[in-house]
């Protein structure tokens, strides 16, 4: 620091008032433990060729990126490539995967419970009897991807790509809010009734 700055800053210092102290010293404690946490946000690891460690697993569970919702932490993996991955009886509860790239992968009977995937690309993946309610599917392609047996209770689907989207039978669309042309072409496969929630596919699209 510059000799003049240096003197600036303790001339400041002393001219505070004891009152003024503890907060200028809570914010100096808060910007240090904010710039740690920045240190320490490091990208996502590749996943090795055995498939035993996920790419981007270690900073879900570490909280190496993460923010505050609702009182809660919401682990961040953002604009991450994540092809291939395997998150079989993963608890991905609140997870945030915005804008990140997760084609082919595999979240059967996953808790994705207000997980967020908006803008990400989630083409060819599976999400069988996954729990995905209050789910942020805006915006996402979800061409040719498999949600049998999916509960997506009040998810978010503005947006969303759904193209060549057909193995739906199972699934439970109930308080989702979608355009008129994205039910009816849901509405063209939808069979069966979701296991968990013993609602019929069709009456949960309101289909005619």
């Amino acid at each position: 620091m510059k000799p003049r700055i240096l003197l600036a800053t303790l001339a400041l210092a002393s001219a505070l008032r004891p009152r003024h102290v503890a907060p200028l010293r809570c914010a100096q404690k808060a910007l240090g433990a904010a710039c740690a946490a920045l240190a320490l946000a490091g990208p996502a690891h590749a996943v090795d060729a055995s498939g035993q460690v996920q790419k981007g697993a270690a900073k879900i569970a570490g909280g190496g990126a993460s923010t505050l919702q609702s009182g809660r932490v919401i682990a961040i993996t953002r604009g991450v490539n994540l092809d291939d991955t395997d998150w079989t009886g993963k608890d991905l509860k609140g997870v945030a995967f915005q804008q990140s790239v997760l084609r082919n992968c595999n979240f059967r009977g996953v808790n994705l419970f207000s997980a967020s995937f908006f803008d990400a690309d989630l083409a060819g993946s599976k999400f069988n009897d996954a729990n995905m309610k209050l789910v942020n599917l805006e915006m996402a392609d979800l061409s040719n991807a498999d949600l049998r047996g999916a509960d997506l209770t009040q998810a978010y689907m503005a947006g969303a790509v759904i193209k060549d989207l057909k193995l739906i039978a199972d699934t439970d669309w109930t308080d989702v809010d979608m355009r008129k042309d994205q039910r009816t072409a849901l509405c063209a496969v939808a069979a069966g009734k979701n296991p968990r929630t013993g609602v019929d596919t069709r009456e949960s699209l309101m289909c005619p």
